[in-house]
């Protein structure tokens, strides 16, 4: 994506579009008035009432005169009612609009805003422009004309604010982490591979010198003796990693982040297999692992001043007369025996071995892990929130808040020792599952037992909001790349508090 600053909306060059904002019962827009070809149309739009500036409602007008073929009229809603999700939406209507078109190139003049709101209110703008200006065709043959899609390619800012660019072009650098993710999440699964995954981190190793990348092979797993993520891929033909990316943004600290993503690259639930109309998408059962990727590409174009280790348990989960069956016990790495009582439990099974690991030789001042983990999650928030198990209330908090600021939304869920209770097995230290009832923290229980004491660890359950067939107004359909934007978001005020 391009950007461009005009400071003087008469200064501006050609375009395939004008947007102009308005405000729900305001007046024209000073700077649109000026425009004399313009100022007609408009009288006449808004004399016939054809256009009433509703959040996000978006009115194309065909103008002579101007240098634009269009001007499309923006509605951002009620004024005294402005948040950044509300023009994040407005503005996400608006890219689609232009998609729907196959426009490439915008002129796009900016309301105005109150000085302390101006900065976040301009991010959320450019996140509700990029978020929806992304496809994923290439596994399509062949297109008609008609449903290729164009995507916006330059967007020239209106504006007397000389911060803008620098603002849009931070706000990039986080949708590229965010397009990295969805890509890996929306490919098929026999080309996104545990190798494939691994293949990506020590590319990213290449291109950025800051990120470094060891990857463990099963003989390396074999010998580290990860008994949960070994017993996992042994009903699958292709091999299981370990991807382990560090980036060391402040060296001089020790203040260490690390961050660990479900990689499970495909879940066919083992021998308790899913069902139809539960196993199609279940491509998308990396996403945690997937954000963990553009976590860290973000954190490298932002260059960040944190020290993040990105932790990947890559397998598939399949079916084959070696799949580890329910009932039988396995050792895990931290040498706990778990019973494994279900197959289709899976991913809070290696992420006990890269928990374990991590607190065992990473030496973290935090622990955050982020999966799709439990279809009773999403029961619970549907694709409105992740949910959010915390040992630890001020990073609870810190994560709240940044779900918050980006609208990744997490909602707090309990542990209770109760919930340890439900795990206790009659032949093995634990069983991975005890049916339904509370399954999420249950689940998160779980993995509490494979921390470290005393590091302040978050589990993030984004099995609802990871992969949604009805997205936000500002997002496509599919994979959602969600965890980027919050963890990023969390990264940036950490080091802002720790520098």
């Amino acid at each position: 994506m391009e950007f461009a600053l005009t400071l003087h909306i008469e200064k501006r060059k050609k375009a395939d579009v004008l947007v102009l904002p308005f405000w729900k019962g305001t007046s024209q827009p000073e700077a649109a008035i000026a425009l004399h070809p313009l100022k007609l149309s408009l009288d006449s739009v808004f004399n016939t009432g054809d256009f009433k500036g509703k959040e996000g409602e978006t009115l194309f007008l065909y103008v002579e005169g101007l240098v634009e073929m269009r001007v499309a009229l923006l509605g951002l809603g009620e004024k005294n009612k402005v948040s950044t999700e509300a023009l994040r939406k407005s503005y996400g209507c608006l890219a689609k609009a232009c998609l729907g078109k196959k426009l490439k190139t915008l002129n796009i003049l900016m309301p105005e805003f109150n000085k302390t709101e101006e900065d976040a209110f301009i991010k959320a703008i450019t996140e509700g422009l990029l978020l929806p200006n992304y496809v994923y065709d290439r596994l399509k043959s062949k297109q008609e004309e008609d449903d290729e899609v164009t995507l916006l390619q330059k967007i020239n800012f209106i504006s007397s604010n000389k911060h803008v660019l620098a603002l849009a072009e931070e706000v990039a650098a986080i949708c590229d982490g965010v397009y990295y993710t969805r890509d890996l999440i929306n490919g098929n699964a026999d080309e996104i591979t545990p190798q494939y995954l691994a293949k990506c981190a020590q590319g990213l190793s290449q291109e950025y010198p800051q990120i470094k990348t060891t990857v463990f092979d099963k003989k390396r797993l074999e010998k580290e003796q990860m008994g949960l993520l070994l017993a996992v891929n042994r009903g699958s033909n292709l091999d299981p990693t370990l991807i382990i990316m560090e980036y060391k943004g402040n060296p001089k600290s020790k203040d260490h982040t690390v961050i660990i993503g479900k990689g499970v690259t495909y879940d066919t639930g083992g021998l308790n297999i899913k069902p139809t109309g539960g196993i199609e998408t279940m491509k998308c059962d990396m996403s945690g692992g997937a954000a963990c990727f553009g976590t860290m590409l973000a954190a490298c174009h932002l260059d960040l001043k944190v020290n993040l280790t990105a932790i990947i348990p890559a397998t598939e989960n399949s079916v084959d007369a070696a799949s580890f069956k329910p009932g039988d016990v396995y050792r895990s790495y931290l040498g706990k025996t778990v019973e494994m009582t279900n197959s289709d439990a899976e991913g809070r099974l290696i992420l006990a071995d890269a928990l374990a690991y991590a607190s065992q030789n990473l030496k973290p001042s935090r622990l955050i892990d982020i999966a799709t983990l439990t279809g009773a999650i999403e029961i619970s928030l549907g694709s409105e929130a992740s949910g959010l198990m915390s040992t630890d209330d001020q990073l609870a908090k810190s994560l709240i808040q940044a779900g918050e600021n980006t609208h990744e939304r997490l909602w707090r869920m309990p542990l209770y020792e109760g919930y340890q209770e439900k795990l206790k097995s009659d032949i093995a230290d634990l069983k991975s599952w005890n049916g339904r009832s509370g399954s999420s923290c249950v689940a998160a229980m779980f993995l509490k037992n494979f921390v470290g004491k005393d590091i302040p660890w978050a589990h993030l359950d984004i099995a609802g909001t990871a992969y949604v067939t009805e997205p936000k107004k500002y997002m496509p359909k599919y994979a959602s790349g969600v965890g980027v934007r919050l963890l990023v978001e969390f990264l940036k005020q950490l080091s802002m508090v720790k520098n």
